[in-house]
């Protein structure tokens, strides 16, 4: 079935259907090498997006910036407090007035119904580079390093989340797993699973695809056998920070160190984060946390983040290489 994503916005996991998702990840593999190899052209000369981040980023901008460049576009960057969106104008005001003037927006921001909202008015493809609910462009890069790391097909592949799996990555990857038919299971407390609504939503797409989606409240049963262990942090950009102590008393238990990666039965287990990683005290972060909670290491400790198992760096990496396909397919 030929696959045709041009002029389309991607705001969930759920706006694309298991083929795209795959079409995205074999293009962002010809996209790599080319990049690497010298050979890569330019399919975007002449287009400009605009890169509107509530929250600042890393990955997401940086990812962007040069995915856009390397195709020969240009790129706005409106960072916080860089334009009126949701504060002197409303996001549909903003959302037709940038449609007129640019090729595509990216939105990075805390209201999943922001990006739903630019996407119906701007008129041009909108990207979603993180909100509240959903992160597309990180799992797509997510999934191409599992690629690069496993034999086996990503239908037979198992993973394991740790951490509060009512999060944006965790219901992401969810999303993301059920629509492949991987084998994913969310390790998490009773208090951290996501809604109903959602899991039967999960439940919904699994029926389709033959994938499973558990959620367990045990973490040494949760990375049984696991190809790969995922976590993120554990408090989000944006939350009450009088939430630290009730979530860190929460989540301990779910910390990825080595006896957890040992209690998957399996020596070739990966680890996987979407980063920034709180996993030592050499940040201002880590420090303040250290001073108020007396622990130097959240969701993973620095022995694993820091171990040959960890290939954290290759999915930034290749958060440049998704995005780039998805600017391609939509826009090329």
């Amino acid at each position: 079935m030929a696959i045709n994503l041009h002029g389309r916005s991607v705001i969930d996991l759920d706006d694309l259907a298991a083929d795209e998702i795959r079409y995205l990840l074999d293009m962002a593999k010809d996209l790599k090498s080319a990049k690497r190899g010298g050979f890569e052209r330019a399919a975007l000369t002449g287009k400009n997006i605009a890169l509107i981040f509530e929250k600042d980023s890393t990955r997401t901008r940086s990812g962007f910036e040069v995915a856009a460049h390397d195709q020969g576009a240009h790129v706005t960057y409106m960072g916080p407090g860089g334009s009126h969106i949701g504060q002197a104008e409303t996001v549909r005001d903003t959302a037709r007035v940038l449609g007129r003037m640019f090729d595509a927006i990216e939105f990075r921001g805390f209201g999943q119904a922001d990006a739903v909202t630019l996407a119906q008015y701007a008129g041009v493809p909108v990207y979603n580079g993180l909100t509240d609910q959903s992160h597309p462009t990180q799992i797509l890069a997510d999934f191409m390093t599992m690629r690069e790391f496993t034999h086996k097909n990503l239908s037979d592949v198992r993973f394991a989340f740790m951490g509060d799996g009512r999060n944006n990555m965790a219901r992401s990857l969810a999303t993301g797993a059920a629509k492949l038919g991987m084998r994913l299971t969310i390790g998490a407390p009773p208090a951290l699973r996501p809604e109903a609504a959602f899991i039967d939503h999960i439940g919904a797409l699994e029926a389709t695809s033959g994938a499973s989606v558990l959620y367990e409240t045990d973490p040494l049963k949760a990375v049984a056998a696991a190809d790969f262990i995922y976590t993120d942090v554990w408090v989000s950009m944006g939350e009450d920070p009088s939430i630290w102590r009730k979530r860190i008393d929460l989540l301990k238990p779910y910390q990825v160190n080595a006896a957890l990666m040992a209690a998957t039965g399996n020596p070739l287990t990966r680890f996987m984060h979407c980063l920034p990683s709180f996993h030592n005290a050499e940040t201002t972060t880590g420090r303040d946390i250290e001073a108020k909670f007396g622990i130097t290491a959240m969701e993973v400790t620095d022995d694993v983040f820091e171990s040959p198992a960890s290939i954290v760096f290759d999915q930034a990496e290749n958060r440049m290489h998704t995005i780039k396909a998805i600017l391609v397919a939509t826009l090329g």
